[in-house]
């Protein structure tokens, strides 16, 4: 049978095709085993980055604040989402078919959604909270504490959007799992999606305004001031807001611009051609939005101070390790100054900055999140 006849006769029973069934006109075997092996690098990057950054935020001595207190839900957020992946993965490599119970199917798409939005989320509050910083609100500023009644809410609210999924009932003899579904008789649980978007767009508009002003703002500091200690850094400040910036774009835009298109399809009478364009593209989107979870670890690196030192002090030992290894007693005393922090001549390695200057130096720093 050609592919145009199948189109026709899809056409001609759609009507009667139940509401959740899987169209033979969307071709599930396409894309199977790139998906299996494209979300298998993204499952041990993911596991691996969020690990590392979960244990220095939990294990490291740090000083606690609002931003330190978002980037740990985050991480666990990605976490959640990496030990979804090995359901897709056995999904995708097993011909597409579902042969778990399909409640499990159920709860792990909604759990990998729901993680990947309290993710985006999240990321919307640490843009909020340094804009507020920026303006020097001092009374609008979250506290430590704050902000953890904030991530309360947030896993709250976005465990109630997956609840009504959860409990809906399960359509009869379905072998399939992550798949294409039209919604014409279940029209709520677009409107659920809908309402998600409209969030994650202005999750988005609030990233490029607040990340705009900061990077203005040190970009300014840095010409106006160029004697202020550390003026330089501040431009590369700047540039790194631009990049988490653009790491949220690259991620999370293009599959909430099929997104529209998709449940469009979904709640509207389609031809079996867009089905199979709007499952495609959804799937191609997708894997950028999971890519996000290992990419993160970036975000952290840049925007705490604790994962910044801490990794920069275990590759530090690393290499002092070897060179205690390869040389003799001279690479003994290169370890400790390496560990110590001092220079080759064995002084610390300390600039002295008059009060007032540093003072205004540890300000914008704040702000950056140096």
């Amino acid at each position: 049978m050609t592919w145009t006849e199948t189109q026709k006769d899809i056409m001609t029973i759609s009507t009667t095709t139940p509401a959740n069934s899987s169209y033979p006109c969307v071709d599930y075997n396409a894309m199977q085993i790139p998906l299996a092996v494209l979300y298998s690098i993204i499952f041990i990057m993911g596991l691996a980055g969020n690990v590392v950054a979960l244990w220095v935020f939990f294990c490291v001595h740090s000083k606690k604040n609002s931003v330190r207190v978002f980037l740990i839900n985050v991480a666990f957020a990605d976490l959640l989402l990496v030990f979804c992946l090995p359901f897709r993965i056995l999904y995708h490599s097993q011909g597409n078919r579902w042969n778990l119970d399909p409640t499990l199917c159920k709860v792990v798409g909604q759990f990998f959604y729901m993680n990947m939005y309290i993710s985006v989320t999240m990321l919307g509050l640490i843009s909020l909270n340094r804009y507020v910083k920026i303006h020097r609100k001092s009374g609008m500023q979250c506290s430590t504490r704050g902000s953890a009644v904030f991530c309360a809410f947030v896993w709250i609210v976005a465990f109630c959007f997956i609840l009504p999924i959860l409990i809906s009932r399960n359509p009869p003899n379905e072998n399939r799992c992550f798949h294409y579904k039209v919604l014409i008789d279940q029209k709520w649980k677009a409107y659920i999606n809908i309402s998600v978007l409209v969030i994650f767009w202005l999750v988005f508009i609030a990233l490029i305004v607040s990340y705009g002003k900061i990077a203005l703002k040190l970009l300014r500091t840095s010409k106006n001031q160029p004697a202020l200690p550390n003026a330089a850094r501040y431009t590369r400040t700047a540039k790194k807001s631009f990049f988490i910036l653009f790491l949220f774009t690259i991620c999370f835009v293009p599959y909430h611009l099929v997104r529209g298109f998709y449940i469009r399809t979904q709640i509207t009478t389609t031809s079996c051609f867009w089905m199979d364009v709007a499952d495609k593209a959804n799937e191609v989107a997708l894997l950028f939005s999971a890519l996000n979870s290992c990419l993160d670890p970036i975000m952290y690196f840049l925007l705490s101070s604790s994962v910044r030192k801490e990794v920069l002090r275990l590759v530090s030992s690393v290499l002092c390790t070897r060179s205690v290894a390869v040389g003799s007693g001279s690479s003994s005393t290169a370890d400790f100054d390496c560990r110590n922090g001092r220079t080759d001549n064995g002084q610390p390695n300390i600039t002295l900055i008059p009060n007032s200057s540093r003072e205004k130096a540890a300000s914008i720093a704040n702000i950056a999140g140096l």
